[in-house]
């Protein structure tokens, strides 16, 4: 008996030794006979849970992708400086909720070393980025909501990164003693799926690994408490960004509840620990969703928006804008009234303009020289010089002045030349007198 005993030992030692000695497990329906047990669960038919949170994960990587681009793709676009401090800050949120899609496949994945450290470590770190990102959203609304002005960009972002930090200290923390305690004590840790190696990251009871997220809990309960002040602000147009975050801190809330409840006590009850893969899964996608529809998308069509400042002076500017040919058309409005003002200085005054002392400026320059009147010289004062040639002044009783045609004919000129002489001059002066030019000496 002894020896058949030692016989069974000794041949069925290798099988333990040796993974590839021991008897090959059929694979699921859907996945191919060469691929690693481990990944069984995402091509398994017969359990389709895999299968669909693979598709929804997958699905919500390519739209928070997509979100993230666009969101830095608008910044230039941002007209409000106060949603534009908020970007920095909301781009942080989108990649934690990327990294909650992809942790969706380590839950998915069947539990070993890299599987189970991930887990234990990254659910509640990511979680941290979303939640730490809302409550410092809501830390700025509230600002925001009672004088129209907040904190700086990097001030807002900052608080999310050190709210952050310190989940990372904590689970750092938490990781390393568990993993040293474990391999020093040597005694199996309980754990409601399996029993596991004392050292390994999947020996942890469900109810330690709710425990540890207590910080992140807090988190989510001051994003959510929070939101409400910033409701009451006397600036309603950050209300609606308050209801967002409401709406996402109200929903994830319901989702940890329902996920914390069947993962500590609902799946021990009905005898199916199996189920705690699944549970975990299906929590991160479905808070990772919420995140993107409740939050992400509503906050992406609104950072584009302007507000009542920038709306205010388009009305008063309609034709202000950003380009280039407004630029040229204001600098083109500018030289061309430096133009027309420099124009309207050079024009010439009306006293210097040549006006006949028989009629009305006609528009016409006097092509013959100018002589002045006897009323003019009056007023002017005494001659400096004496004039070689002076026209005789027209009167009313000329009809020569009077005709259209402005040639002097030979009869009026000779009898306005003997009238002149036959009237001595009174006051003695020498007086030029006009010589006929048709009539020879």
């Amino acid at each position: 008996m002894a020896t058949r005993r030692a016989l069974l030992i000794c041949l069925g030692l290798p099988l333990f030794l040796f993974p590839g000695a021991q008897a090959q497990n059929q694979a699921p329906p859907g996945c191919s006979p060469d691929l690693n047990p481990l990944y069984y669960n995402l091509c398994d038919r017969s359990g389709a849970w895999g299968i669909i949170l693979e598709a929804v994960a997958g699905a919500g990587i390519v739209t928070t992708f997509v979100l993230t681009i666009i969101l830095v793709a608008s910044l230039p676009f941002v007209q409000d400086t106060k949603k534009r401090s908020l970007l920095g800050t909301q781009v942080f949120f989108l990649l934690g909720t990327l990294g909650l899609f992809f942790l969706v496949f380590a839950c998915v994945v069947k539990p070993d070393f890299s599987t189970c450290a991930s887990r234990r470590f990254l659910f509640g770190v990511l979680f941290a980025i979303c939640f730490a990102c809302l409550l410092a959203h809501v830390f700025a609304l509230n600002f925001l909501a009672r004088k129209n002005h907040g904190p700086r960009g990097w001030v807002i972002f900052a608080v999310a990164l050190l709210l952050t930090l310190v989940e990372v200290i904590i689970n750092t923390e938490w990781l390393i003693i568990t993993l040293v305690r474990g391999a020093g004590e040597g005694g199996p840790v309980g754990n409601g799926s399996a029993g596991w190696a004392a050292a390994s990251p999947c020996a942890i009871a469900n109810m330690d690994f709710v425990m540890a997220l207590i910080y992140v809990m807090l988190l989510l309960l001051g994003a959510f408490v929070g939101a409400w002040p910033a409701l009451c602000g006397r600036f309603k147009r950050w209300r609606k960004h308050g209801v967002f975050v409401l709406l996402t801190t109200a929903t994830s809330i319901a989702i940890w509840v329902v996920w914390i409840v069947m993962y500590t006590y609902g799946n021990q009850q009905h005898h199916s620990p199996t189920w705690d893969d699944p549970t975990l899964a299906i929590a991160l996608a479905a808070n990772a969703w919420a995140f993107v529809l409740l939050y992400v998308i509503p906050e992406v069509s609104q950072v584009t928006k302007a507000g009542p400042e920038q709306s205010y002076q388009g009305d008063m500017y309609p034709t202000r804008g950003v380009g280039y040919e407004t630029i040229l058309k204001e600098q083109a409005g500018q030289s061309m009234f430096v133009e027309n003002k420099a124009f309207s200085m050079d024009e010439p005054i009306s006293a210097k303009r040549p006006v006949s002392p028989y009629s009305g400026y006609n528009g016409q320059l006097l092509t013959s020289v100018y002589q002045p009147t006897e009323m003019a010289l009056m007023h002017k004062g005494p001659s400096e010089g004496t004039y070689d040639v002076i026209l005789p002044r027209a009167t009313a009783n000329s009809q020569v002045m009077g005709s259209a045609n402005s040639t002097l004919r030979a009869e009026d000129m000779y009898a306005a030349q003997s009238h002149q002489a036959a009237t001595p001059p009174k006051d003695g002066k020498n007086s030029q007198v006009f010589r006929n030019p048709y009539v020879w000496d």
